[in-house]
């Protein structure tokens, strides 16, 4: 399953940045495909980049929000909430582990060798502060003179803006150089931070910092597709924790918000203890064998 779940990532990340004309024409794709919202944390900006993001698209609604109220126009752009408020409906935080360039990118510099480390839980909470702060009330609020706001996270935080496109359009745009200033070198330390701390811990910006990963966990004990756990057949042998890349105890939090349904738990369970749901139909993971409950286990000593 981790093999066909690694493929599926690389075909996604090809068809959100399907354009490669970019180191001819140097500029940022412009077709009819960027009215499509991206799954996952995908810059607008990368010149690859075929779809827009859609942290970026709904900092931009609220900028422009108080904007358009008053100058009497009422439709705010609200499709991109539509579009990944069904997204998170359906899958939640499964589009992290199957959909997302940027935790992708973050998997593959975790398989660099070091010494590993935990995330301590306590700094899961801070992604739902950027979201409320540098997403939503930061752009709506802090506006110019002309009652328009600014896009915060992108402009202040993103990462992986900075490595999809800042850095390519400095390596493609000679003449751009010269523009790079205070914002940028910010962006580059926080992009090296987390690049840095992916290789010593498993997916540290999807765990700690990404508003999108935020926005789909709300979704994650209500979303239709989710991993769901049998008690009877679960041995408490704590497998799934050891592989889960978000931390999550499964075993004692099936429902844990953090799940990015990757099925790396699914896959170690020996007892079947795990299946993947769809609205309460077993789509697989749970055999009909009657394979060892806990009341076996501790029985058959």
């Amino acid at each position: 399953m981790e093999f066909v779940r690694k493929w599926v990532q690389i075909v996604v990340g090809f068809m959100v940045n399907g354009s490669w004309l970019f180191p001819w024409t140097r500029n940022i794709y412009q077709g009819p495909l960027k009215v499509l919202c991206a799954p996952g944390l995908n810059c607008y900006s990368c010149p690859a980049s075929t779809t827009y993001c859609p942290i970026g698209a709904l900092q931009h609604m609220m900028a422009g929000c108080r904007l358009a109220i008053a100058s009497g126009q009422y439709y705010l752009g609200w499709y991109v909430v539509g579009t990944i408020g069904l997204l998170g409906s359906f899958c939640g935080r499964m589009i992290c582990g199957w959909a997302c360039p940027f935790g992708f990118c973050q998997e593959l510099l975790h398989k660099i060798p070091s010494r590993k480390f935990g995330i301590p839980k306590g700094l899961r909470y801070l992604k739902y502060a950027i979201l409320l702060v540098f997403v939503i009330l930061l752009p709506l609020l802090a506006i110019d003179d002309f009652g328009a706001g600014s896009p915060w996270f992108c402009k202040y935080i993103c990462p992986a803006g900075t490595a999809e496109a800042g850095i390519p359009l400095l390596l493609l745009r000679p003449d751009l150089r010269g523009t790079v200033g205070f914002l940028f070198l910010n962006k580059f330390v926080i992009l090296s931070v987390f690049f840095i701390w992916a290789i010593l811990a498993s997916r540290p910006f999807c765990r700690v910092a990404c508003p999108l990963g935020a926005f789909y966990a709300l979704f994650g004990r209500v979303r239709a597709l989710k991993l769901r756990l049998d008690s009877h057949r679960c041995t408490n042998c704590n497998a799934c924790h050891r592989v889960c890349p978000m931390g999550v105890a499964f075993n004692l939090a099936p429902d844990d918000m953090e799940c990015i349904s990757c099925l790396a738990c699914m896959e170690v369970c020996k007892f079947d203890a795990i299946s993947l749901d769809f609205c309460g139909i077993p789509l697989g993971g749970v055999g009909d064998s009657p394979l060892p409950g806990k009341e076996e286990v501790a029985g058959s000593g």
